[in-house]
């Protein structure tokens, strides 16, 4: 079991407790922090808090975390496209169509089953379970970089560079229609969709903060081609952000971008480039990926319509 000792700075003063622990602990998400007030193992001052508690400056939360239990997940000796690989992490190139984390509809071939092959027992912990360091994710239908951490300190220093917004993620989407300006900026707060809890939506209701930057590279007719940059990193942001503003990304079938797409599979998407400090050495480290061939063979079909 890890203790970890806080103190509540001012500027998270105010704040519910379990708000307030996800804040100041990157890697302990706020539904972790829940589930660790009702087992008990979260203290406030010395005493057990409510779970609705609002903690001041100045006060001492304890918060002892679970040895991590090991997913009842098999390994699978699954090629991995492996970019680079230390012994504190390694960044991936995730395909088109493979699932980051077992789920139901899914339960293998995903690639935590094949990190779980690839690195043994060199496994981050974080919230009380073994996944194999998956920091960040990308969605089934999204190609790209993916670094995944090997041990708990290497995530908790890629989480917190994520949550500081200093880790650079870099996308290249296709998206439907003709983008009216070279360029611009998405700040609307994402959430669950309220009429649909399978989807996340532009809403005010039970949101974060969700800000896209992007780019025009080219156009042609009816689609437009555009570099992305992710300021904030929510569920589904891309594809909701420029779904909100009326241009969905093609191939899109959940945010209505998949019609009339050219034969493509799935959302033309694809993580170009991650850059972040290495949390053993703190050196910069920058990592691009080629377009697929499913991005290059659209942006083909697409030049000759």
């Amino acid at each position: 079991m890890e203790t970890i000792e806080l103190t509540i700075p001012a500027d998270v003063g105010g704040t519910r407790i379990d708000k307030a622990v996800s804040l100041l602990v990157p890697d302990l998400s706020r539904s972790a922090v829940q589930g660790l007030l009702e087992s008990g193992d979260v203290t406030l001052n010395g005493l057990a808090p409510l779970k609705k508690a609002v903690v001041r400056e100045g006060d001492k939360v304890t918060v002892n975390v679970p040895d991590p239990v090991i997913l009842s997940v098999e390994p699978q000796p699954i090629p991995l496209d492996v970019v680079y690989e230390d012994n504190d992490l390694l960044v991936v190139n995730k395909p088109k169509g493979m699932v980051v984390h077992p789920a139901a509809g899914n339960p293998d071939n995903t690639l935590v089953n094949a990190l779980l092959a690839h690195c043994g027992d060199s496994l981050s912990g974080i919230n009380g379970v073994i996944r194999p360091g998956i920091v960040h994710r990308i969605d089934k239908d999204t190609s790209g970089l993916l670094v995944v951490a090997k041990n708990d300190a290497a995530h908790r220093g890629l989480a917190k560079q994520i949550k500081d917004h200093s880790f650079t993620r870099e996308y290249r989407a296709v998206v439907v229609g003709n983008l009216r300006d070279d360029g611009g900026t998405i700040d609307a707060p994402i959430g669950r969709d309220p009429k649909n809890r399978k989807k996340q939506a532009v809403t005010d209701k039970n949101s974060r903060p969700a800000v896209t930057h992007f780019t025009v590279v080219e156009r042609y007719p009816g689609y437009t081609y555009v570099r992305v940059q992710l300021e904030t990193g929510r569920t589904h942001q891309i594809r909701v952000h420029m779904a909100h503003i009326g241009h969905p990304v093609a191939g899109d079938t959940v945010y209505g971008g998949g019609k009339n797409t050219c034969g493509l599979q799935g959302q033309c998407l694809h993580a170009a480039k991650l850059g972040f400090l290495h949390p053993a050495t703190g050196e910069y480290m920058e990592f691009t990926s080629d377009l697929p061939d499913y991005f290059t063979g659209f942006l083909r079909r697409l030049q000759i319509k």
